[in-house]
């Protein structure tokens, strides 16, 4: 099976300044690093004006090709790299804030940076000043990023950007889709200012069996040519893709058969089986003892009409991923596996109560407060997901579970969204499959839009106006809407009535958390919770009912004075 590889060239000289201040590397990872998080190459330039701006340039370097593996493994690379790159923006200006520069940016702990983060088959571009990244199409260089630079004349000019000069740091972001064979080319002011792009191309061309020599070749030149900066190349040339279909993350437990029907004191692998708890189109679930632990586990099995499927597969096997990285007491966990395993199945910690479905049978006319603390520990489970880049995308009550203390937990991950692992699968312009299930999922997604955390956030208000009313907020026409102008047209159902004592302001929390658009409704799963127990003054507001419906005898007072001031002024204009 095909892997991330490629062909790497650099290489730098101080030109005719005394010391060199650019500063580049990259990082080349073993296997499992390079399929989670990819390929990194990194150049940063100081600036000529600051002593310190090469302490700047191999901070921001090293920083970034450290840092960036240290992130999340379900974390998209723009998320990651963004994140580390702006913790190293906020170091670099605080060292330059605390030292005898700190009013004085062109003398302090500045430099610019391009980067380079290459998974699956995209390349991930970062860019801040005036290195540049090119890419070599036939016998044409296309610069991939623009300068950040402001002419006073044509002959001064200044960084408008740069890593350290602002206490808020302006990234430039690209994706580029990846062939093999394609050759990209960073590099500082110092080669390109001084080099056609004609002859790069011809020099690169020429090098193309020994990169580190093109490299070479190109920094020469510029310095025979009169450069008077510090020059740095690096060349990249893209050698073999990785499978977009195939995620070798879960390749080993994929390739595993699909166990034999399980009953009751069967074994599988050692556990074993005592009950089956729950079957559904998707998966069996039994109960079942590991001797080993003396504990209680619940053991899934695939479907066995999924079993052939390799997305389902895929998906099945996610799942104990994904439980392995969530460290959260309101989301299933998975223990340790102490063995290897002879059959495709996953293992689960037993969770001793009902689910969300069977409470809510159980108390159909709950009070307020229980109905906020089983939704504030389904949002705080939520917000594990969101934390590392993931959405849940099936949040309903059969996924919810209850222990016999009121413990709370998300369960099963199959619809899972993982940013990180996206990116390296999904095809351009491809559209996810609808996962959930159709009466609790976001409107956005019978769009053919992707989902975002308000997407999760409104299954989460589905639910709660379920509790609190027994019915669903636009009842089953959601999943009816294909258009946002069918969409406009849903009509929400106040979840206030005659049979149900429901402060108006609940009402309006749950109608702005239901809202069709995504963009009006709350914008983070902690202000929704929060508004729950305690209404913004402009929530209040929107949810004070008219004067008719709190006060009808001060109504009628006030139109009855308001028509006689109206019967005395028509009286006073009447002709004599």
């Amino acid at each position: 099976m095909p892997t991330l590889s490629i062909s790497l060239g650099q290489w730098s000289d101080k030109g005719q300044k005394p010391s060199n201040q650019d500063f580049y590397g990259a990082c080349l990872p073993d296997d499992t690093q390079r399929r989670q998080k990819g390929i990194a190459v990194a150049l940063a330039d100081g600036i000529s004006s600051s002593a310190v701006s090469r302490d700047a340039a191999e901070a921001a370097v090293g920083g970034f090709l450290t840092d960036y593996y240290a992130t999340p493994a379900p974390w998209s690379v723009k998320s990651s790299a963004q994140r580390v790159l702006q913790a190293t923006n906020a170091w670099l200006y605080a060292q330059t804030r605390q030292s005898q520069y700190r009013y004085d940016m062109d003398r302090g702990y500045v430099c610019t940076l391009s980067a380079m983060v290459i998974k699956s088959a995209t390349a991930h571009l970062f860019h801040v000043g005036d290195c540049r990244i090119y890419q070599l199409a036939g016998k044409t260089l296309e610069p991939l990023t623009e300068d950040h630079r402001f002419w006073a004349s044509r002959e001064v000019s200044h960084l408008s950007r740069a890593m350290g000069a602002s206490q808020h740091l302006e990234l430039d972001y690209r994706a580029v889709s990846l062939s093999e064979g394609d050759v990209f080319l960073l590099a500082s002011d110092g080669v390109y200012e001084w080099l056609s792009p004609q002859v790069m191309v011809t020099l690169i061309q020429d090098h193309a069996a020994d990169l580190e020599a093109g490299a070479k070749a190109l920094v020469d030149a510029a310095l025979a040519n009169g450069s008077d900066d510090n020059l740095t190349a690096q060349l990249v040339r893209i050698e073999t893709l990785p499978d977009r279909e195939a995620d070798e993350l879960f390749e080993s437990l994929g390739r595993l058969p699909s166990p034999a029907e399980l009953r009751a004191n069967s074994e599988l692998d050692g556990l074993q089986i005592i009950r089956p708890l729950h079957a559904s189109a998707r998966s069996h679930v039994y109960l079942a003892h590991d001797p080993q632990a003396d504990q209680h586990v619940v053991v899934k099995t695939l479907a066995t009409e999924l079993a052939e499927d390799p997305a389902s597969v895929e998906r099945f096997v996610r799942e104990e991923w994904i439980a392995r990285r969530l460290h959260n007491p309101h989301v299933l966990s998975a223990p340790v596996q102490r063995g290897p395993r002879r059959y495709l199945y996953t293992v689960w910690e037993y969770i001793e109560g009902q689910t969300l479905t069977q409470w809510m049978r159980d108390h159909p006319d709950p009070d307020l407060a229980d109905v906020r603390d089983i939704i504030e520990q389904v949002a705080k489970g939520l917000r594990a997901f969101h934390r590392l880049e993931m959405l849940h995308q099936d949040v309903r009550p059969d996924n919810i579970m209850i222990d016999r203390h009121g413990m709370v937990r998300l369960i099963d991950f199959g619809a899972t969204r993982i940013a990180g692992i996206a990116e390296a699968t999904d095809s351009a312009g491809e559209v996810d499959p609808i996962l959930g299930t159709a009466q609790y999922t976001a409107p956005e997604y019978f769009l053919g839009e992707g989902g975002t955390e308000q997407s999760d956030l409104y299954s989460l208000a589905v639910i709660a106006y379920q509790m609190l009313t027994g019915t669903l907020p636009y009842g089953t026409e959601v999943a009816k809407t294909r258009t946002r102008a069918a969409q406009r047209k849903l009509a929400y159902q106040s979840a206030v009535s005659e049979n149900r004592a429901l402060p108006a302001w609940v009402d309006a929390v749950l109608k702005k958390a239901l809202h069709p658009n995504p963009d009006q409704r709350y914008p983070a799963l902690s202000e929704f919770i929060f508004e729950l127990r305690t209404p913004s003054p402009g929530t209040l507001k929107q949810s004070r009912p008219p004067l008719l419906e709190r006060d009808p005898a001060r109504f009628w007072q006030w139109l009855c004075a308001l028509l006689g001031v109206v019967i005395v002024a028509l009286l006073a204009n009447m002709p004599q």
